[in-house]
């Protein structure tokens, strides 16, 4: 078939015009990278939701990862520094409450870089959907170790092995103070529409953690090249959330646990900012 068919085609589906960008080839990412099935599991949840994408807004840094919203999503996105994307949009939101901010970025992005950023976010609990697709790595710049690297993986700065325990995301936001926390993989796409529905519905700091195939980067590091061979092993390691209270450290030892890690219903910082401004008009204004 020729590339023009191929083209001319690929648009059937409602759901493309509407929220994806057509001028555009079919994909940017890696062969087997796990980006494209988030876009598309997020464009999913945001169809069943009837969102409106003149009411989202997309704040991102740099990374695989952020070219999931730009080019492909039909809405305003705003690029920002390397780990500085929830500063950014947290600017974004207190301007413009009555937009819907989401945040899609990598690991090495949001926990690594922006890490301060992404605690302080949380503890405030702003009203800010943050996507984390995580694959372990800095998967752009050439694989090198990130916060989420499994213990013992060999990278590309991590030549003996990586020596330092990952970084449980979740939990740490959990801890934090926001509203909703959860997990999945790459290869739990329904319960990651779902979860990413319940996300964008939340008043105040929703975190979704993906965790996402590399077979480029990541997957060179540990000897894993095809895409089909993680998400197998997705499916093989994931414990559920309510199975994994029952047991110990040791059996976890290697597991996803995956799940809703919190949820819960706290003050949000926009609407306490604002409301603190309309008294203060309000008293220079008697």
């Amino acid at each position: 078939m020729a590339f023009n068919s191929i083209k001319e085609n690929r648009f059937k589906h409602p759901r493309i015009g509407k929220y994806l960008r057509q001028d555009i080839l079919p994909t940017t990412f890696c062969p087997g990278c796990g980006c494209g099935t988030v876009l598309n599991c997020f464009v999913k949840a945001v169809e069943e939701l009837e969102l409106a994408p003149e009411k989202l807004v997309f704040v991102t840094g740099i990374g695989c990862s952020a070219w999931i919203p730009s080019p492909y999503f039909k809405g305003d996105t705003l690029h920002t520094t390397h780990g500085r994307s929830l500063a950014f949009a947290t600017g974004v939101k207190v301007m413009r409450p009555d937009l819907k901010v989401i945040v899609i970025a990598g690991d090495g992005d949001i926990a690594g870089i922006g890490g301060n950023h992404l605690i302080h976010a949380a503890r405030r609990n702003i009203d800010i959907s943050v996507f984390m697709v995580n694959n372990r790595n800095y998967g752009m710049t050439g694989g090198q170790v990130s916060p989420t690297t499994p213990f013992g993986v060999f990278t590309a700065t991590t030549p003996y092995r990586n020596t330092e325990q990952p970084l449980q995301a979740g939990e740490v936001v959990a801890a934090a103070g926001a509203n909703y926390v959860s997990r999945w993989t790459t290869y739990h796409v329904f319960p990651l529409v779902k979860a990413v529905k319940e996300a964008l519905g939340v008043k105040g700091f929703s975190f979704v953690e993906i965790i996402s195939q590399c077979p480029v980067s990541y997957g060179k590091m540990i000897k894993m090249r095809k895409a089909s061979d993680f998400l197998k092993l997705y499916r093989d390691k994931s414990v559920r959330m309510a199975q994994a209270k029952n047991m110990t450290e040791e059996e976890l030892k290697g597991k996803i646990i995956v799940g809703k890690l919190q949820e819960r219903d706290r003050a949000e910082f926009v609407t306490g900012l604002r409301r603190i401004n309309e008294e203060l008009q309000s008293e220079l204004s008697d």
